[in-house]
């Protein structure tokens, strides 16, 4: 019985054995067959390599690996941006390794026990502190203290940047621009020298870091190193802005959405301020936003008439007049209209007069008061509703009638606006209705002595308009230096946007 089953096992042994010699031929046939074939690396592999001291050359390229030794003590998010938007192709390789918290932190006690020791050592010699040991123990002490909360982790990181050229002179040129670009981040940068192969390879896709020059970091500084930040601006409601240069995304931005809309425009000239303001504004009308601009060239003349808008023009012979004791028309519970006139105006013939002495403001304002009572205008909102407003002309008979010599003197300074040369431009019931949706203040045809008070009259009486009708209305002030040159029209101005966020 035994003898049979000894050799059944034999046999199927011997068969297993003919199969594994068939199996091995098979894969030795398939080995000599694809040793035959092209393979991704010999597509991808150059003829040649040619390996010098400070540069690689494959093909006609020449590369040159650059790794940073050195960072600044401070860094904020993004501040790689000059690096990576650098003007000529480069190659970044970052490698970042997890470090144990329990190492660091014995390697953290023995260093700040050295350097606790050092600067005891210089109090006792009468030494003066090292600036250099003081930041070095303060920043050991509070790194430690965030590993033992947990708060941090500790890492180590290598940053290498390969240059790519098609010369010898175009690697050399990039080169120096780039350490420029690196010193100027407070970044050490050197060249891998004697190790441009190990280099280049660590700055490949293949994840290998042949070079391992790296610096401690702790988890918030390693996460500046990020590079692919970029920042959106883009809200369900609003304009649309422009287009992120970064990424692509629309920049779509509602200004009436924020706790203050008012927007100021800086830059030299021609950079295009004004055509950069005219968009908005065009943008802002489709959204039924009213748009109301003071302009001192007639830069919106067009735009107003392609839109269907109003364009004012203020000259000596234009029927158009605004009258700067204009009132509003409307009572606002708890508002003194008649008191906000009244330092209005005052900040006007600061304009018109030149400076005021302490007495004068004093004659100037019972002038205005009694100016205003005259034609039965009183604090009480009554009488400020529907009674025409006096003139310029006005108060220039109660200065004429007044008996002090300050107030003949302001008479004679106001003269000229009643019958003098500028007569009838600002001594005249106002002519204009503020009723489109877009309309065009325009000084460009007044003399320039008068530009700054022409402002200021617009603005103030744009302001006192518009607090009949409360909606979405953008105000566009051009050159708005002409009222920033006086302190009084600039504290106006500096008003009006206080008040306008509200």
């Amino acid at each position: 019985m035994k003898l049979p089953e000894l050799t059944i096992f034999k046999k199927e042994k011997k068969t297993q054995s003919a199969q594994a010699v068939a199996q091995q031929e098979q894969k030795q046939a398939v080995e000599t067959l694809v040793g035959g074939m092209l393979n991704i690396k010999d597509v991808i592999a150059p003829s040649a390599i040619e390996v010098d001291f400070n540069h690689v050359r494959i093909g006609n390229t020449y590369y040159r690996t650059l790794f940073v030794s050195g960072y600044p003590r401070f860094v904020g998010a993004n501040w790689l941006s000059p690096i990576i938007n650098f003007d000529h192709s480069l190659e970044l390789s970052m490698f970042y390794y997890p470090v144990k918290s329990k190492g660091v932190l014995d390697d953290l006690r023995r260093k700040i026990t050295e350097l606790e020791a050092t600067t005891r050592s210089d109090q006792e010699k009468g030494k003066i502190a090292d600036p250099t040991v003081s930041i070095a123990l303060e920043d050991a002490k509070s790194l430690q203290d965030q590993l033992v909360k947990g708060a941090e982790k500790f890492f180590q990181f290598s940053f290498y940047i390969t240059i790519p050229a098609d010369s010898l002179e175009e690697l050399e040129n990039t080169t120096h621009k780039l350490e420029s670009t690196l010193g100027s981040l407070l970044l050490i940068s050197k060249t891998a020298t004697l190790q441009m192969e190990e280099a280049f390879q660590s700055t490949i896709p293949t994840a290998l870091d042949k070079l391992l020059v790296t610096r401690n970091m702790d988890t918030t500084s390693l996460a500046t190193t990020f590079p692919f930040t970029s920042s959106d601006l883009t809200m369900d409601d609003g304009i649309v802005y422009g287009i992120n240069k970064h990424n692509g995304s629309l920049i779509i931005f509602d200004r009436f959405s924020m706790e203050n809309a008012n927007m100021v425009v800086f830059a030299k000239s021609g950079a295009g301020k004004s055509y950069v303001v005219k968009l908005e504004a065009l943008r802002s009308m489709v959204f039924g936003t009213e748009c109301m601009v003071i302009d001192p060239e007639e830069e919106y003349r067009a735009l107003a008439e392609a839109v269907g808008g109003d364009f004012i023009g203020f000259s000596a012979n234009s029927p158009a007049r605004i009258n700067p004791f204009d009132l509003s028309g409307v009572a606002v519970e708890g508002e003194n209209e008649l008191g906000q006139k009244l330092l209005s105006l005052h900040t006007l013939f600061k304009l018109i007069l030149g400076t005021l002495s302490p007495t004068e403001e004093a004659i100037l304002d019972r002038a205005l008061i009694e100016t205003y009572r005259i034609k039965g205008i009183t604090p009480d909102p009554e009488t400020q509703l529907t009674r025409e407003p006096p003139l310029m002309e006005d108060l220039y008979k109660v200065l004429l009638g007044a008996v002090e010599p300050e107030a003949k003197s302001m008479a004679e300074r106001l003269e000229r606006y009643i019958r003098g040369s500028l007569a009838g431009i600002f001594d005249a019931q106002s002519t204009i209705n503020i009723k489109n949706k877009m309309t065009v203040f325009s000084t460009k045809n007044l003399e320039d002595v008068l530009r700054p008070i022409a402002f200021y009259i617009i603005l103030d009486f744009i302001w006192t308009k518009i607090k009949k009708d409360l909606k979405k209305r953008t105000l566009i002030v051009e050159e708005a230096w002409y009222l920033l040159q006086n302190e009084d029209s600039a504290r106006f101005i500096y008003g009006i946007a206080k008040r306008a966020r509200k």
